[in-house]
Formats: C-alpha cells, sequence, structure tokens
C-alpha cells in the first residue's frame, strides 16, 4: 500500500493548481539566473540553505538557491527544517513513499531513510510532526522544477540544540557517501522585527554563512545575538556539507517580507547560500 502525505499549505502558501505554480516558480527561478549569474555555478553544490515562508513572499529569495541545480544531475535531495507545532526530541523522518504536490508526487527515498535510522538514535521515524508542516513543503515546488526526478529524505529537528545538529552532520554525512545527494537547511531568519533590526540581527548569520563557519553559527544561536526558526538545520547541514568535502560558501542573496509587503515595521528575514567546490576562476 502506497502512503502519501497529502499538501498540508497548497492553495494557501503557493497556488493549487499545477500551471499556476509551474509558471511562478519558473519565474522566479529565472529572475534568480539573471540576478545571481554564475555565482555558486561551481562543479560540485554539495548544499543549499533557502526559507519557507509563503511563495510571493520568500520565493525570489529561495529561487537563488535553486537555480544553482538547474542542468545538474541531482538523485536525492535531503531536506532539513524546523518544527514549528510539535515539540519533540530528536529528529522525525516521515515514514511515507511520497510527499503530494500539485505537480506530483515527490518519492521519499526509503532506502536512505531506514539507513539514516540505523545510523543514529537521534533519528526516529515519526509522520505526525510533518501533517501540517510547511518548513519542507514550500521546497518543493522548487525541487520539482529544477530537480524533476529526484527523491527526498524529509526531517524535520524539534529541539534544535547543538547536540542533535552534531548527531545529524555526523549521521547525514555517513549515510550520504557515495550517494549523488544535495542537502537543503530550511530556515527563515529573525521574526517581526524592524527592518533595521532584522537586518543587524540577520547579518550575523549571514555573516557565518558566508564564513562557512558552522561552530560560530551555533555558538551565536545558543548566546541568541541572531534568531532563525531552523537554526539547528543550518549548523547540522554545514558540518555534514563539510564532512562531504564542501569547502566554499556563497551567500546569494538576503531580503525581508517587508521588501514584498511594503511594511517595514514587523519582517521576516530571508536568506539564501551554497556551499559547495569551486573550480577554476570561470565556474565562481
Amino acid at each position: 500500500m502506497t502512503v502519501i502525505r497529502r499538501a498540508a499549505v497548497a492553495g494557501q502558501w503557493y497556488p493549487a493548481a499545477a500551471a499556476a505554480l509551474a509558471g511562478e516558480v519558473d519565474g522566479y527561478l529565472d529572475a534568480a539566473e539573471r540576478r545571481v549569474g554564475r555565482r555558486a555555478r561551481w562543479p560540485h553544490v554539495d548544499a543549499l540553505v533557502a526559507p519557507h515562508a509563503g511563495l510571493m513572499y520568500s520565493g525570489a529569495v529561495a529561487a537563488c538557491a535553486y537555480v544553482q541545480l538547474r542542468d545538474r544531475a541531482c538523485d536525492l535531495l535531503v531536506l532539513v527544517g524546523p518544527s514549528h507545532f510539535a515539540d519533540f526530541d530528536g529528529v522525525a523522518v516521515c515514514p511515507v513513499d511520497g510527499f503530494e504536490t500539485p505537480l506530483g508526487v515527490v518519492p521519499v527515498d526509503r532506502d536512505c531513510c531506514a539507513d539514516l535510522l540505523a545510523a543514529t538514535p537521534i533519528v526516529h521515524a515519526d509522520p505526525r510532526p510533518h501533517a501540517r508542516e510547511h518548513a519542507l513543503e514550500m521546497q518543493l515546488p522548487f525541487a520539482r522544477r529544477v530537480c524533476p526526478r529526484a527523491s527526498i529524505v524529509p526531517l524535520l529537528i524539534g529541539r534544535q540544540t547543538a547536540a542533535t545538529a552534531t548527531a545529524l552532520a555526523i549521521a547525514l554525512a555517513e549515510v550520504l557517501a557515495g550517494r549523488a545527494a544535495v542537502l537543503v537547511a530550511s530556515s527563515d531568519l529573525s521574526h517581526y522585527h524592524d527592518a533595521g533590526t532584522a537586518t543587524a540581527l540577520d547579518r550575523v548569520i549571514v555573516g557565518e554563512l558566508e564564513r562557512f563557519a558552522p561552530d560560530a553559527l551555533q555558538a551565536a544561536l545558543t548566546a541568541r545575538p541572531a534568531h532563525a526558526c531552523g537554526g539547528g538545520a543550518l549548523v547540522a547541514v554545514m558540518r555534514a556539507a563539510q564532512r562531504r568535502g564542501a569547502r566554499d560558501a556563497v551567500v546569494l542573496d538576503y531580503a525581508d517580507s517587508g521588501d514584498i509587503s511594503g511594511d517595514k515595521s514587523s519582517v521576516v528575514g530571508y536568506v539564501a547560500a551554497a556551499f559547495g567546490r569551486t573550480g577554476d576562476a570561470d565556474a565562481r
């Protein structure tokens, strides 16, 4: 029997009609191609950072990350995000065969999920935190447009402790060895400050992403001079990418919700980044 996780926010956070959704996502990707050009078009892209707000607010930023996967061979996307609604220890993998989207069902790599469950007790199988969660679902329209044949490993972090991020990173690097996978950290940044305050807070995280410094980022998140709803996902993905050989980082875009709404008095911050390995000067 095939088990499918049903879309939770289709028709609310993004269009429920396939043609409308594909057109909107492709528009963001085309615009991102023009804006970021060849930045991060490296021989190897190991990981991305993308936001997960409603498509109209964060789609342009997310596209700057996902456009890096256009015309690349990618068999597997490992999606790591925060649990907004369920409070639990560790990391929940969704034990289903696929995730429903208006653009078709995205298959889950059950074998990779099983290997991850065997690799660390920090990961457990539980569909409940995934039922109404948007953090991973908002990545799927982009995944379908740039990697239409890729499967996913859907991971939600509950309590985002430093220990959980470290254990997950070690397990991911072990399990993904030999797999053509790209890690994706799903995270928004500061919430509901005025734009000036948000930019100052977010600059801390953006700086550590740019320096490819997961330990410093973890320290900043622990000391709370900065905030990211998916902070644990950011740290885990960065550490796993480093263990897989990534050496280089680039921040591709930063914006806030006020850029769309016009209300700069209370905004949410968004960032797109990529981690991988550069080649010669023409590849950067």
